[in-house]
C-alpha cells in the first residue's frame, strides 16, 4: 500500500519567485539602458516588477525586527520607492555564487535600509515632540485667553502665533540652540470673561 505524501502549504500572498522576477528586473534594465543611450524616453517599470516590490516589502515588515512599529505602512512605502529608484542601478552582469541574478536579495536589502531610515526618522520627531512639552510646557500650544480673544487679537493670530512658538522651538532643537524662555504673562484683574461661543469654551477647557 502505498502512503499519499501530504500536499504543500500553499505560499504566502508576498511570494516572490527569485528567478521569473530577477529575469524581469533584468529585461527592464536592459531595455532601459538602451533606451538611455539612444536618448530615448526610459519606459516605466512594469506593472510586475512593482507588484513584487511590495510583496517584498511587505513580507519584510511582517518580520520579527519590524512587525510591532505603528508605522508599518509607511516603512513600506518609503522602502517601495527605494525599490524603484534603485532599479537602474542594478547590475545586469554580476553573478552571484550560484551563477543566477538574484534581484530578490538586492531589493530586500533595499528596502531594509529603508525601514532603518524611517524608524530614525520617527524616533527623532518623537525625541523633539518631547522636549518641546519638557521645555516648552503644555500651555506653549493650548493657552487661549478669552479676554484676548474679546481685545485687539484675534482667534487667527493667537493660533499664529502658537504656531510661529511651536516651529520656533523645533528648529532650535534640530540646530542645537538654546531654547526660547516661555514668557509670563503680567498679570491682570480678575474679569468676568464673555463667552464667544463653543469654540471658546472648547478652548478653555
Amino acid at each position: 500500500m502505498q502512503i499519499e505524501k501530504p500536499k504543500r502549504k500553499g505560499r504566502g500572498t508576498d511570494y516572490v519567485n527569485n528567478a521569473d522576477f530577477s529575469n524581469h528586473v533584468m529585461e527592464y534594465v536592459n531595455i532601459a539602458n538602451a533606451a538611455k543611450e539612444a536618448e530615448q524616453e526610459i519606459p516605466t517599470v512594469p506593472e510586475h516588477i512593482g507588484e513584487c516590490f511590495m510583496k517584498i516589502c511587505n513580507g519584510l515588515a511582517r518580520s520579527p525586527s519590524f512587525m510591532n512599529y505603528s508605522y508599518r505602512e509607511d516603512m513600506v512605502m518609503d522602502a517601495v520607492e527605494n525599490c524603484l529608484r534603485a532599479i537602474m542601478n542594478y547590475d545586469v552582469t554580476k553573478t552571484t555564487r550560484t551563477g543566477s541574478p538574484n534581484g530578490f536579495s538586492y531589493f530586500t536589502q533595499i528596502a531594509y535600509f529603508a525601514f532603518l531610515r524611517r524608524i530614525a526618522k520617527e524616533k527623532k520627531q518623537t525625541t523633539i515632540k518631547q522636549l518641546l512639552i519638557e521645555k516648552g510646557g503644555i500651555g506653549m500650544f493650548a493657552e487661549f485667553d478669552g479676554d484676548a480673544l474679546n481685545g485687539g487679537e484675534t482667534m487667527v493670530e493667537k493660533i499664529r502665533q502658537k504656531n510661529d512658538a511651536f516651529y520656533n522651538v523645533e528648529r532650535c532643537t534640530s540646530n542645537g540652540e538654546a531654547l526660547p524662555q516661555k514668557k509670563t504673562a503680567p498679570k491682570r484683574v480678575a474679569s468676568v470673561k464673555k463667552s464667544v461661543g463653543p469654540l471658546t469654551d472648547f478652548l478653555n477647557s
